[in-house]
């Protein structure tokens, strides 16, 4: 049996990156999905330390928070940087990452249709351009980071995948050289490239 276990639920989201770089570094796990909002993860809730998911098991230890698990898996895998400063710049990448997400959650989810709409177009349109054309300014050498491989480009494999899901408009194509060959190099590691073609296939 897998000495780790990633408990998330069905669907990529916070979960992808770990599982991600669990895959990376070729280590077995035991991938629990549950159905978001359904009774399994409503039992399963008390037993989490904050009400929340993703939840990494090993070694007897629960850790939480989905970046901090992910900065902590990139660490094992040699993946955070050489030093201090290569590690900021994968930290950058990854904060900015996170930005953008924010910043989508309006154009996505929201009670009042007329305003999601609105903003969605305003997403599409100004602030998903303006994040990827820097982000693809930083990505010339095909990585986001240090001009190597790190838990960033991973990071944003996972989170590119969500994005194409969730705007159908956008897509890195020609538009965005830099930051395809990143995917590409991602998906061209062969441990990554078996998950990607095993794991259960989801929309988002």
């Amino acid at each position: 049996m897998p000495a780790y276990k990633l408990t998330y639920f069905d669907f990529r989201g916070l979960g992808e990156p770990i599982r991600l770089l669990l895959s990376y570094g070729g280590q077995e796990f035991e991938d629990v999905r549950m159905e978001y909002g359904g009774e399994e993860w409503q039992k399963f809730k008390p037993n989490t330390p904050f009400g929340q998911l993703p939840l990494l098991e090993f070694d007897g230890k629960q850790i939480f928070q989905h970046v901090a698990v992910a900065r902590y898996l990139a660490k094992q895998y040699k993946l955070a940087g050489d030093n201090d400063w290569e590690a900021l710049q994968a930290d950058i990448v990854v904060d900015t990452i996170n930005d953008l997400k924010t910043k989508l959650y309006d154009a996505l989810w929201g009670p009042d249709p007329e305003i999601v709409k609105k903003n969605y177009e305003e997403a599409v349109k100004t602030t998903v351009p303006f994040y990827l054309e820097k982000l693809n300014a930083l990505a010339t050498s095909g990585y986001l980071a240090n001009g190597k491989l790190s838990w960033a480009d991973l990071y944003f494999f996972a989170f590119i995948e969500l994005l194409e899901s969730f705007l159908k408009e956008t897509s890195l194509n020609d538009k965005y050289a830099n930051l395809a060959k990143v995917r590409d190099n991602v998906l061209a590691l062969p441990k990554v490239k078996a998950w990607v073609d095993k794991r259960p296939k989801t929309e988002y």
